[in-house]
């Protein structure tokens, strides 16, 4: 329950926060899943898990009840395209930035998503839609809106994911610039061409492209003959802006990595994420080779690829997925570990970690957030069930601040 008092401190600018105990559930620690403790948070940070029967020994905090439910490090979405449709919500729309980042986040912690990593494609023509969004200019936009919100009041962390298709060659010097000036966190490079990749079967991509536009058969040769003869990124041109990105921290991934040449070719240029590896046997090599892999919790919910690729939860079974994104829907996380668990027999543990610790291993930020550890930051989630098993988002926490409460009710 929020308080008068609780209510300042929320928007207070000064750093004043209250103490608070979340109790009376299942705390999801690094190790394991944890009962009868409770997690003390003071300030921004997770103060110690302590036994419940020591919560007396902390008089002045505020209880949060967790009424048996799971508690749970806030959840760290990598991969997520999902704030191009709220700031172009049509196809001649386009809204404002900063309204969009706000409104955005409204709906992202609702899902339990208290860490962003916007990602944000630069293309040179994006062939299945029209998305004002993927302008360059409009896009720009978007980084110098994404990165002002490290300096204004906020809800969620906020970050950028750079997803840079391989062809945009007159955009690299703006990539480099938004690196260079710390406005990059995650950098990825794409290829979309036809025939490879995410589009490896020729008549997924025709039907992808007839999804989204009125097209003949012959226009939709042409569109892939077009691609299929761009012009591309040298590997040396596409190294060298990975290792300015290197040289600043900034994590690298390869995308739709469907042969295990291209593993070791994309490897060779420091790239330690694997994004949505094409097949089983990719994505097991990606593992053995030490890359941290991706899959998309929508995929999960859907029982499959919406492409025809790898099934998620078939690579989650063979050991061979380590982080779960939510790629375009952002309430498929909450969902899809519940899913993982009760549909296919994984443990619950493992699959919480794929949202939270994971994720913040990939982008160097588990010295940080991404669990329930004294001294970490203190972005927490309460998650109920419904007696249906429906999971309910009651409470989050994002820096030791309580965001968002939610009652459900029968009347």
């Amino acid at each position: 329950m929020l308080t008068r008092n609780n209510w300042f401190i929320r928007y207070y600018r000064g750093g004043i926060y209250a103490m608070y105990i979340i109790h009376n559930g299942k705390i999801i620690t690094e190790e394991k899943i944890l009962e009868a403790s409770a997690v003390v948070v003071e300030g921004e940070f997770i103060q110690a898990i302590i036994p419940e029967d020591a919560i007396p020994n902390y008089p002045g905090a505020e209880l949060i009840n967790a009424r048996g439910g799971y508690i749970s490090p806030g959840f760290i979405d990598i991969h997520s395209d999902y704030i191009e449709g709220i700031v172009s919500p049509r196809p001649t729309s386009m809204m404002d930035v900063h309204i969009s980042l706000r409104e955005a986040e409204k709906i992202l912690i609702s899902h339990g998503i208290t860490t962003m990593f916007h990602s944000l494609s630069f293309y040179r023509e994006d062939v299945f839609t029209h998305k004002p969004m993927r302008y360059p200019e409009n896009a720009q936009r978007l980084v110098d809106a994404i990165d002002a919100t490290h300096h204004e009041l906020h809800l969620i962390r906020h970050r950028l994911h750079a997803r840079f298709e391989i062809d945009n060659i007159d955009q690299v010097d703006r990539l480099v610039a938004n690196i260079k000036s710390d406005k990059v966190h995650l950098l990825s490079f794409m290829d979309h061409t036809p025939g490879q990749g995410q589009y490896r079967d020729l008549e997924v991509y025709r039907q992808t492209l007839l999804g989204y536009q009125d097209l003949t058969d012959s226009d939709v040769q042409t569109i892939i003959d077009k691609r299929q003869s761009s012009t591309y990124l040298t590997i040396e041109k596409i190294k060298e802006v990975a290792d300015i990105a290197l040289s600043r921290g900034i994590s690298i991934a390869s995308h739709d990595d469907d042969d295990i040449k291209k593993l070791e070719l994309v490897q060779s240029f420091g790239t330690t994420i694997s994004e949505f590896p094409i097949t089983l046997e990719v994505a097991m090599k990606a593992k053995e080779m030490g890359l941290q892999t991706i899959a998309g919790a929508p995929n999960v919910l859907l029982g499959g690829s919406h492409s025809g690729n790898l099934s998620a939860a078939e690579a989650i079974e063979h050991g061979c997925i380590d982080i779960l994104c939510s790629d375009y829907y952002p309430a498929a996380l909450l969902h899809a570990i519940f899913t993982l668990s009760e549909k296919y027999g994984n443990d619950l543990h493992r699959i919480f970690m794929m949202v939270t610790l994971n994720p913040a291993k990939a982008v160097r930020m588990d010295d940080e957030i991404g669990s329930i550890k004294p001294g970490k930051k203190a972005d927490i989630l309460v998650i109920e069930r419904m007696d249906d098993g429906y999971p309910m988002l009651t409470a989050t926490m994002v820096n030791g601040a309580i965001i968002t409460t939610t009652n459900y009710r029968t009347k």
